[in-house]
């Protein structure tokens, strides 16, 4: 009875979504990038290139993509976190602390054997690429297993992958910061504190937090700090009551969960992927930093969730699912390697030169095709033996 009542707990009509969701868009994903890499490469190229620097308000449509769309995708990664953090997987200190472990270790570890790569060099500043998770492309692999993957390996990717994009929001807000205006900055902070009031008054009405939240939003751009931060700040301000259909963050979270991975991802990873494979195109494969992306996402993932979750447990601060084994953990962290989205997300903050850029993204591609490829492998053959 009692684990039944868990099983329904998790597995709330929201979270079911969300992974049916991710699944969709893990497949929209890799079709609008193939599209999108093709376009890149033909006579059509100059045309297609043209839209994404479509100049918008001082600004091109890239920049307005990566800046504001991207905002409501760090919004719904708040909401999602809230929500696992109040009433889901993260709600309980034992259960939490797996997946926290692992994410920790799968940010850990790759950032430091791209370090021991690009340590001392213009290239090191790319260090937090590899440690990011792609939520959409790493469930949607999971998803494609069907039903031989166990619940709790489910809840466990899905819970790793957002705290990794946690994590990578915090990497972005400290290390990829530039020309900090304090004053915007601290408007920024002020509107955020009013809207806390609001919630600790219990003011639900969703609009006005919409709203403070794109004053927020605008002095933020303005503030230096990355302006996608705010969607996090405002997940956290918009109040959650508790966690039913009618509540604020309820009724926002489940209107993104369609236009998030159905239309702002895949139209941010076309405007990032128009990248032109020159006929040397893998010489770049062989530049420390695209050594140092590929190292850390294939092998950095799986070694540093693994070795972070096995320990937890050995040192007894989380316990091991009695549904999982520890070679479910080993396909998981494999499948983590898929970064795509928030890699390219940090290349572009950690670049300048077009060049770099580039090649960056090629190797994120191949890493993360790699990752996705041997994980559904492993885990097919995996599974089915325990069966």
């Amino acid at each position: 009875m009692i684990k039944k009542r868990i099983s329904e707990t998790r597995f709330s009509k929201i979270f079911k979504e969300f992974l049916e969701n991710e699944k969709t868009g893990g497949i929209i994903l890799v079709a609008v990038t193939i599209i999108s890499l093709i376009l890149a490469n033909t006579s059509w190229h100059d045309a297609y290139k043209s839209i994404w620097g479509f100049p918008v308000a001082n600004h091109n449509l890239e920049h307005w993509i990566n800046d504001g769309l991207m905002t409501v995708f760090f919004l719904l990664i708040g909401l999602e976190i809230k929500r696992e953090i109040y009433k889901g997987e993260l709600s309980n200190i034992k259960n939490a602390s797996l997946p926290v472990f692992g994410a920790l270790g799968g940010m850990i570890v790759p950032a430091l054997l791209y370090t021991a790569f690009n340590i001392g060099k213009i290239t090191q500043s790319g260090t937090g690429i590899p440690m990011a998770t792609d939520i959409a492309f790493s469930i949607g692999i999971l998803s494609l297993l069907g039903n031989k993957v166990p619940a709790s390996l489910k809840i466990f990717l899905t819970a790793l992958a957002i705290i990794d994009d946690l994590g990578a929001i915090i990497v972005i807000a400290l290390f990829y910061t530039s020309d900090l205006s304090v004053l915007n900055l601290l408007i920024a902070l002020g509107i955020f504190g009013i809207l806390l009031l609001f919630n600790y008054f219990k003011f639900k009405k969703l609009f006005i937090y919409l709203i403070g939240g794109t004053i927020m939003w605008y002095f933020m751009l303005h503030s230096g700090v990355h302006a996608t931060i705010t969607g996090v700040l405002l997940a956290f301000a918009i109040p959650f009551v508790d966690g039913s259909k009618k509540s604020p963050s309820s009724i926002l979270e489940h209107a993104l969960q369609k236009p998030v991975p159905f239309i702002i991802l895949p139209i941010f990873a076309m405007a990032n992927t128009c990248i032109v494979i020159e006929p040397n195109w893998f010489a770049s494969l062989t530049h420390d930093n695209s050594i140092g992306i590929m190292t850390g996402l294939i092998f950095g993932k799986p070694i540093g969730i693994f070795l972070f979750a096995f320990a937890s447990v050995a040192l007894g601060w989380s316990a091991l699912p009695k549904d999982l084994k520890w070679t479910n953990i080993i396909g998981a962290g494999i499948i983590a390697g898929i970064g795509f989205t928030m890699s390219i997300f940090i290349t572009l903050l950690a670049f300048d030169d077009p060049h770099l850029v580039a090649g960056s993204k090629i190797a994120i591609l191949l890493a993360s095709l790699t990752a996705g490829i041997i994980g559904y492998i492993y885990l097919k053959l995996n599974l089915k033996n325990k069966k």
